[in-house]
Order: structure tokens, then C-alpha cells, then sequence
């Protein structure tokens, strides 16, 4: 069974940052890719970061290039999502994702995680 677990969530302040990761098990992942998304209150879930596991290809949602990085540990079945210059707007529950395509769409990820909760102070 494919188990996703995010961790690193937090309070910062404005300008701050902040390093999300994401344990995966269950499967192999190689050929498949690891998303993150996040939902602020009020808003839809909505695109962060994607990579894909063999190769390393990465995409990011125009709102958070040049300050956010996704990367993975293969040896630890892990992402992380390193998070810089935050603003209050980031301020949402981070989700992790799992699916065989690198993608921006929610319906393209089958398995998901509980989230953390990222809350950005001004």
C-alpha cells in the first residue's frame, strides 16, 4: 500500500523558510513522479512542484518559481520541497502527491498525503 507522509510544516515569519518533506513506501517509484500541492483556506488545492524520480525532471507553478525547490533523496524515498522568501500568501496546508506522470493536475496523482500546515506570519 502506497503511504505518503509530509513533515517540516510550521510557523515562520515573512521572508523566511521553510523545508517540507515527503516519506513514501509501498511502492517502487522509479518511472513515477512526486507532486506537491497546497489549499489555503477558502481556496482550491492548487499546484506547487513536481519531479519525476528517474532523471529529476522538475515543473513549478509560476507563483513560486525562483523561491521554491523540489528535489529527492532516491535512497530515502524522499521529496523535499525547500521553501524561500515566504510570504503570507503561502500560508496553506502542503500536500504531497504520487503519480506516473510529471504533471500540474490533480487528477493525474492516485495516491495523496495528510498534508502539513505551512502558516506564513507578517
Amino acid at each position: 500500500q502506497v503511504k505518503l507522509v509530509e513533515s517540516g510544516g510550521g510557523l515562520v515569519q515573512a521572508g523566511g523558510s521553510l523545508r517540507l518533506s515527503c516519506a513514501a513506501s509501498g511502492r517502487t517509484f522509479s518511472g513515477y513522479a512526486m507532486g506537491w500541492f497546497r489549499q489555503a483556506p477558502g481556496k482550491e488545492r492548487e499546484f506547487v512542484a513536481a519531479i519525476r524520480w528517474s532523471g529529476g525532471s522538475t515543473r513549478y507553478a509560476d507563483s513560486v518559481k525562483g523561491r521554491f525547490t523540489i528535489s529527492r533523496a532516491n535512497a530515502k524515498n524522499t521529496v523535499y520541497l525547500q521553501m524561500n522568501s515566504l510570504t503570507p500568501e503561502d500560508t496553506a496546508t502542503y500536500y504531497c502527491a504520487t503519480g506516473p506522470v510529471l504533471s500540474g493536475y490533480q487528477t493525474q496523482y492516485d495516491y495523496w498525503g495528510q498534508g502539513t500546515q505551512v502558516t506564513v506570519s507578517s
